[in-house]
Order: C-alpha cells, then sequence, then structure tokens
C-alpha cells in the first residue's frame, strides 16, 4: 500500500513497516528495541505510533541483511505464532 507516496507493509488491516522520509519505521519486540535505542542511537530512534513507540531506522546506517532481519521480526510481530515461528526458523539456518 502507498499513502503520501510512501510504503506501508501490511498483513490484513495491522500494518507492520512503513516509509517515512528516507526511513523505515518498524514494529519490533519492545524489549529489542528499547535496546537498539539505548545501544545504537544514531542509527535508530522512537517514532510515536498512536500510544506507542515503534523504531525508526536510518537506512545509511544498516545493510541489506541486517533490514530483512528486523523486517522479518517486524512482520512476526503481526502474524499468529503459527504462521511466523517456520519462516523464522528457516531464516535462523
Amino acid at each position: 500500500m502507498i499513502y503520501r507516496d510512501e510504503p506501508w507493509f501490511n498483513v490484513g488491516r495491522k500494518t507492520f513497516a512503513l516509509g517515512w522520509k528516507g526511513q523505515v519505521v518498524l514494529k519490533l519486540d519492545k524489549g529489542h528495541q528499547e535496546l537498539l535505542f539505548e545501544i545504537r542511537p544514531e542509527t535508530f530512534r522512537k517514532f510515536p505510533v498512536a500510544t506507542v513507540h515503534w523504531a525508526a531506522v536510518e537506512l545509511a546506517r544498516i545493510d541489506d541483511a541486517e533490514l530483512a532481519d528486523l523486517v522479518r521480526e517486524a512482520w512476526s510481530q503481526v502474524v499468529p505464532k503459527k504462521m511466523s515461528r517456520p519462516v523464522l526458523e528457516a531464516a535462523r539456518r
């Protein structure tokens, strides 16, 4: 889906990633994103979405493999675990 000329990625009606002014905003596991905010503030920052924060990612500061892992994690936050578990396990191999 495209909204205001930016890509939005959904599963059904649930968004897990979106583009925003040259960045990508991801719905990551809360504990993981808090860790990223703390140890890599130049790459990850809080981005308000409704009443919570998602992770805004500076694309120039991460490689494609790390971005793919983060997008998979964000996707896994909105799909049923029985669907995401096999995909995440296969990605780890």
